[in-house]
């Protein structure tokens, strides 16, 4: 197993006084590692660390100025990386100690070349896992998720597809353009389902977090970077490592964070909050907006030179409207899909309820059809009654999309409750597609809550 199956970007520091040692061991793991460092001292280790993220320790027990265990156990939790300790000298009181430093493996010199390699690869591997179990436990909420934007025989979907298979087994960055709820998440892990990257695939949705966390979400920090950094923490650069990392609605990043993306992206390197190391990642930028880019840059809202490196290629997502022929398949699919989840019995399709469906003008897209299937399994109700209770289609209500029996409140409320819903929840974008403050749907939100409409 080399490190190319394991962590793309993985380094060592090798901390041994014996200059062969130190020779043998860079050969033995050149493989294995994209970095690997040497020193001769702890006092020149940790000089390397201060400048240099590692993430393996291979430390000889004996040295100069001091015992690596004590060494290693002296930093701290927040601060040790994985290590495997070497000595000659090896009796049981000094394993325990290892071990309570937080040793990952412990070897006994003279060693086999298979046994080091053996003991890098665990630790490698040990720490691969976690990064996947970080990212499954994230995604745990949102691993209900199929080739829902796949379903459909159009003409347009069959383009999608093609281009999903020419440019993903690429490393180049790719820009997802379409609607909100037309399923653009859905095509980026397609793109990366596809391009044979082994690493993770992390989704984040930039509107959804403040703008002053943004970094850390991103990059990471070190314990005491901030108010409330209380521990070290990776990033999500760091959890994507070898695999993709999908930036959705990437307009709604501010402008002073664009620049620090842009410089990852240059250099291939991060740096975490309040943190003098870098670390290199190798991560594939897929990123997504329903907004118009190029505008955004005209308009001095978003950076140039973000956009030209994020938009190698476009990808233009079609509205729902756009292809009516699929709802259908699409209305079937979920049927059975959250029927199934749900428990309870799928929809009797009747013609005339698919042709309402297709008449119908989707402004959420997938995601608004989907939600309408599952009220319509909860309600026990075909589509077409419950078209007819509310969801007028184009022709029952032409010009206003609402019948024509609601009051003014009632249109309002379902018209903004509809683009929140387009918009993924987010409510800064939502707001700003609403043409109000963020503070003004916040306070009619909870007026709403309040009175329990």
């Amino acid at each position: 197993m080399t490190a190319s199956t394991e962590l793309p970007t993985a380094s060592v520091l090798i901390v041994d006084d014996e200059p062969g040692m130190r020779s043998y061991l860079s050969k033995a793991l050149a493989s294995r590692f994209a970095l690997i460092e040497t020193a001769d001292s702890l006092t020149a280790a940790e000089a390397l660390r201060q400048r240099l993220h590692f993430d393996l320790l291979l430390v000889d027990i004996r040295l100069p100025d001091r015992s690596g265990v004590d060494w290693h156990e002296a930093l701290g939790p927040e601060r040790r990386s994985d290590v495997i300790f070497m000595t000659a000298y090896a009796d049981l009181d000094m394993a325990v100690k290892a071990l309570r430093a937080g040793a990952s493996d412990f070897i006994i010199k003279p060693f086999r070349l298979e046994q080091l390699q053996s003991a890098v690869d665990r630790c490698l591997a040990q720490r691969r896992l976690a990064r996947e179990n970080f990212v499954l436990q994230r995604e745990s909420k949102r691993l209900r998720h199929a080739d829902e934007s796949m379903i459909g025989d159009s003409q347009a979907m069959a383009q999608v597809r093609a281009l999903i298979e020419r440019v993903a087994p690429t490393p180049s960055a790719v820009l997802i353009h379409g609607e909100s709820g037309t399923g653009k998440e859905l095509v980026a892990r397609d793109l990366h389902r596809f391009s044979g990257r082994f690493g993770a695939f992390v989704p984040l949705n930039c509107g959804a977090v403040a703008g002053d966390l943004l970094e850390s979400e991103l990059f990471g920090h070190v314990k005491g970077a901030f108010t409330g950094a209380v521990k070290t923490r990776d990033g999500l650069f760091t959890y994507a490592d070898g695999g993709t990392l999908f930036l959705d609605e990437i307009a709604e990043m501010p402008l002073a964070m664009q620049a620090k993306l842009l410089r990852v992206l240059e250099s291939k390197r991060i740096r975490p909050v309040g943190s003098e190391q870098e670390r290199p990642v190798d991560v594939r930028i897929v990123a997504a907006t329903h907004r118009d880019l190029q505008q955004e840059v005209n308009e001095g809202r978003f950076r140039e030179d973000l956009y030209f490196r994020l938009n190698v290629l476009t990808l233009t997502l079609p509205a729902l409207r756009e292809r009516p022929e699929d709802i259908p398949a699409l209305a079937h699919h979920f049927s059975r899909q959250l029927s199934r989840e749900l428990g309870l019995a799928a929809l009797p399709w009747q013609h005339a309820d698919l042709e309402r469906l297709t008449r119908y003008a989707w402004p959420g897209n997938i995601r608004e059809l989907k939600n309408f299937i599952e009220r319509c399994i909860l309600l026990g109700k075909l589509p077409g009654e419950m078209l007819d209770d509310g969801a007028a289609t184009p022709e029952d209500a032409p010009g206003t999309g609402y019948p024509s029996d609601w009051t003014l409140d009632a249109v309002e409320r379902a018209h903004i409750l509809a683009v929140l819903d387009a918009h993924g929840h987010t409510k800064s974008s939502a707001a700003r597609a609403l043409g109000v403050s963020r503070k003004t749907l916040d306070r009619k939100l909870a007026a709403w809550q309040d009175t329990g409409a």
